[in-house]
């Protein structure tokens, strides 16, 4: 039995800053309820505040670590955050694992900063399904900064770049994090590249190799920012500041340049891309088993239509 739903309130509470309304409505988002195209509605005139900083790196480099010294150095600057942390799925009960926000527990406490763990539910680039519209969630709640931390999966996590203003690329000394940057293309996508751990024996060597292949790719790279790698040992805070710093002018130089536009512009037309294709499938799945999509496949085996004559005949009966 699906609950009833009264968004104008929730999303009054949310924008009050009450954490029980915030956390309703990401469930919402989560569940796909019905009263998801009624709540993006009402939130839509309030988004666009915060800045959208995505963390990724494979599994180790300390993303968990730095993402909660990263809230506490946003929190001294007088900002206020929200971290969405992607966890791996149960493979049993399909929820979020939380171990992000274990991990995260003295920053929970904050009155300023509200974090909410999702589970990545199988999907790939290592973020949820759900992840756009829960960011636009705490964008509309007035949080000034929103941190997305990913699961971790390595050479597949570039989705992140999709979704952030900002993306933080991590990596750390001895894991050949390095060389996996340059194979996945997360070159191509980090703002700020942070070197964790750098407390460790073969810091220097990582540092310097990833300055080589960033400028070897500059021609990736959006004119006018220079990607600048940051030395870091997150559990102990060194080179914290100078994260949020690295970031900050990043964010100075999307505004200026007029990036940060362009880079929102082709968030929302991929958003918009995803949901009208998720409803073309939903509709090709009414016309199923025994129905349209059935009949056009018989003929394509039986040689009585080619698969692109179908395709086309497929979408005609969805669309009109």
């Amino acid at each position: 039995m699906i609950r009833s739903v009264d968004v104008p309130v929730l999303v009054e509470q949310s924008r009050a800053g009450m954490p029980r309304a915030i956390g309703r409505l990401i469930s919402l988002v989560d569940d796909q309820h019905p009263a998801l195209r009624e709540t993006m509605a009402a939130l839509a005139p309030h988004t666009g505040g915060a800045h959208v900083i995505g963390l990724t790196g494979s599994p180790g480099v300390g993303k968990s670590t730095t993402t909660n010294a990263l809230v506490g150095a946003f929190r001294k600057a007088g900002k206020s955050v929200a971290v969405l942390a992607v966890d791996p799925s149960s493979p049993f009960s399909g929820g979020a694992l939380l171990g992000d926000r274990i991990r995260m527990s003295e920053a929970a406490t904050d009155p300023g900063v509200y974090i909410r763990s999702l589970a990545s539910r199988g999907h790939l680039g290592g973020l949820s399904v759900a992840t756009p519209q829960a960011i636009r969630v705490l964008d509309a709640a007035g949080f000034d900064v929103v941190l997305v931390e990913t699961v971790g999966v390595g050479q597949s996590e570039v989705a992140v770049a999709g979704s952030a203003d900002t993306t933080l690329v991590l990596l750390a000394p001895g894991m050949g994090d390095g060389i996996q940057a340059a194979k996945a293309g997360i070159l191509e996508i980090g703002d700020v590249f942070v070197v964790n751990k750098a407390d460790r024996e073969g810091a220097d060597a990582t540092v310097r190799d990833l300055r080589h292949m960033i400028r070897m790719g500059e021609g990736t790279a959006p004119r006018g920012w220079r990607r600048p790698v940051v030395r870091a040992c997150a559990m102990d805070g060194t080179g914290i500041d100078d994260i949020a710093a690295s970031v900050g002018d990043h964010l100075d130089w999307l505004a200026a340049s007029g990036e940060l536009r362009r880079r929102r512009t082709a968030r929302a037309r991929d958003e918009i891309s995803a949901l009208a294709v998720a409803e073309l499938r939903s509709r090709m799945g009414d016309l199923g088993a025994g129905g349209t999509l059935e009949q056009l496949a018989a003929d394509v085996v039986d040689g009585a239509s080619d698969p692109f004559a179908a395709a086309d005949a497929l979408l005609e009966s969805v669309v009109g």
